[in-house]
């Protein structure tokens, strides 16, 4: 695959779009690294896609404003030609009931998991669309096991953000399913990342993992075998479809 086959990974300093980055890297994609807030994670990532022998760019930006994503897919832009974008960004807050949730807590959820994948998307249909004067091209949301679950007692905000990210990779996909765009995602579940800090507990994955039939967590970098598979020619007559990384929950 030519080096400039690029993939926009958002989210990409740690956990998921890390593993994500750089097995894109390993496939030969030059990859753009995405991150809001932590540069020592995301420089670390980017050392280790360009030790694989992938161009990457690091580039920050809040992928809920508009503006800063105009600004990113324009720096995307210098590597090559966008074939895959992955929508990664996401956060959720400290476990909690739904009466203790607030109005701003509920929006910020929102403007993030699910704003951001919208404007990311507009983004890539501008420049991979045949409509547009694209060649086509792949893109994979990162929703999560919560939007079947609808996690009860711990972050009703974000399992409601993920379903509605859910219902956006179903319309995306038909809309611009003969504009040589798939549009797919991939449902997380239990896995061993740094986002069960945010809610309060970095342990829960070990607390909960005996429910699995699986019985155990799973890795970022499974997550991201799925993301590929996805993205790859290996499913050319996949759209709108859900992969559940969930270890048979």
């Amino acid at each position: 695959m030519a080096m400039n086959n690029v993939a926009v990974i958002t989210g990409a300093g740690r956990g998921i779009g890390a593993e994500t980055a750089k097995l894109f890297a390993e496939k030969g994609y030059a990859v753009v690294i995405n991150y809001i807030h932590n540069r020592e994670a995301a420089e670390q990532t980017a050392q280790q896609v360009r030790d694989i022998g992938a161009e990457c760019l690091v580039v920050q930006a809040d992928v809920a404003n508009a503006e800063q994503v105009d600004a990113l897919f324009q720096q995307a832009d210098q590597l090559g030609t966008l074939s895959v974008l992955v929508n990664n960004a996401g956060i959720l807050n400290q476990q909690c009931r739904i009466e203790d949730i607030s109005e701003q807590r509920f929006l910020t959820i929102l403007q993030t998991n699910v704003m951001s994948c919208f404007l990311c998307t507009q983004q890539a249909i501008k420049r991979m669309s045949t409509k547009h004067g694209g060649k086509g091209g792949t893109i994979v949301n990162v929703s999560s096991g919560a939007a079947k679950t609808g996690s009860p007692n711990e972050y009703v905000d974000y399992a409601a953000s993920k379903g509605a990210m859910d219902s956006f990779t179903r319309g995306a996909a038909l809309e611009l399913a003969d504009e040589g765009i798939r549009v797919n995602s991939v449902r997380p579940g239990l896995i061993y990342t740094e986002m069960h800090a945010s809610g309060g507990e970095p342990g829960r994955v070990d607390r909960l993992k005996e429910l699995l039939p699986l019985k155990r967590g799973g890795q970022a970098r499974e997550v991201a075998e799925a993301i590929y598979w996805l993205a790859s020619d290996k499913s050319t007559y996949v759209t709108g479809s859900f992969i559940d990384a969930t270890g048979g929950r």
